[in-house]
């Protein structure tokens, strides 16, 4: 069976990534309380429970507080950090004052960004470092002599990237001493754009598309880890209030039910088990604090064994609400 990018270079064989943006309470300076950092010991707990040793922060996340709260977990449970995969992401600024949100790739960002980042997880070195969003300013130079200061201080271990497609993945390589090894995209049975790329070539349909043109096939050529952000779709084939969706995702929802009724699973399972089928080995990056939830999500990888080509065409169809061409 073919495995993960990440597993071939030996960071990770967690197929599923808890997302801890949920961590923290507001998207403020607000100070967290004592049961926020409940919740989060409980999702952490969960995840490790159902076999997830891999977690993605980034330090926007809460205003920095979902990193702070993780931090206390891992300082309440010593050995923890040598057990798991911690990776997180810089590049974005928050609105302050009058500025708008705004992105930053400059050498100084970067490198101030990762000392907040070890320091709010009260960790040397972080696993994986992504750049979080493109930033139209970069120069690939000081991104290269950022990480490749990280790496020599061991503060950075790997490097990857968030929302960025082909041309920018190598135009950053250009420049740099190593590979990227990560991707990480919106990819859901709400979002197929990164399926509908694939179907669309020399069709009209396509120029509607916006995933990145080749972006599976030269992340899979190029071992680069694709991994999924909001992969649950906030729950809408899951449980969610349906009210105000389109038809499709209210079809697409009876019929993930209908699946887990038959297979005798969940309805996350289904979900996530539909985007790990790709032959990209897609990790899904699940953002939810639910203990509940974060469980539910338990037999993915096992569904995606199990799910046929025609379970997974007949999901596809019904997400899109149009035959294929």
């Amino acid at each position: 069976m073919k495995i993960m990018p990440l597993q071939k270079r030996n960071i990770s064989d967690s197929r599923l990534v808890l997302g801890c943006m949920p961590f923290g309470g507001e998207w403020d300076r607000t100070p967290y309380t004592q049961e926020h950092v409940v919740e989060a010991e409980r999702a952490v707990e969960a995840a490790r429970s159902i076999g997830i040793t891999m977690f993605d922060h980034a330090d926007i996340y809460r205003a920095g507080k979902a990193e702070e709260i993780f931090g206390r977990i891992l300082k309440g449970q010593p050995g923890l950090r040598e057990q798991i995969v911690i990776q997180s992401k810089c590049g974005i600024c928050l609105p302050e004052g009058t500025l708008p949100t705004r992105f930053d790739f400059s050498y100084a960002h970067i490198m101030e960004s990762v000392d907040g980042i070890l320091k709010r997880l009260g960790t040397e070195y972080l696993d994986i470092l992504l750049l979080h969003r493109p930033d139209p300013l970069v120069e690939p130079e000081e991104v290269a002599e950022a990480f490749s200061k990280l790496k020599a201080s061991g503060k950075v271990r790997h490097f990857g990237v968030s929302n960025m497609n082909v041309s920018q993945i190598q135009f950053l390589e250009r420049s740099l001493a190593e590979p990227l090894i990560a991707d990480q995209l919106e990819m859901s049975l709400a979002h197929l754009h990164f399926i509908d790329q694939t179907v669309h070539v020399n069709q009209q349909a396509g120029t509607s598309v916006h995933f990145g043109e080749g972006l599976l096939e030269f992340c899979q050529t190029q071992d680069i880890q694709l991994q999924a952000w909001s992969p649950l779709a906030q729950g809408r084939f899951s449980g969610s209030s349906l009210d105000g969706q389109p038809e499709r995702i209210r079809q697409t929802a009876e019929l993930v039910q209908k699946l887990a009724t038959e297979k005798e699973t969940t309805r996350e399972a289904i979900v996530l088990g539909w985007i790990m089928k790709h032959p990209a080995r897609i990790q899904p990056v699940i953002g939810t604090a639910n203990p509940a939830r974060i469980k539910a999500c338990q037999d993915a990888e096992r569904q995606s064994e199990l799910m046929t080509r025609d379970e997974w065409y007949t999901l596809y169809v019904s997400a899109r609400g149009e035959k294929l061409p």
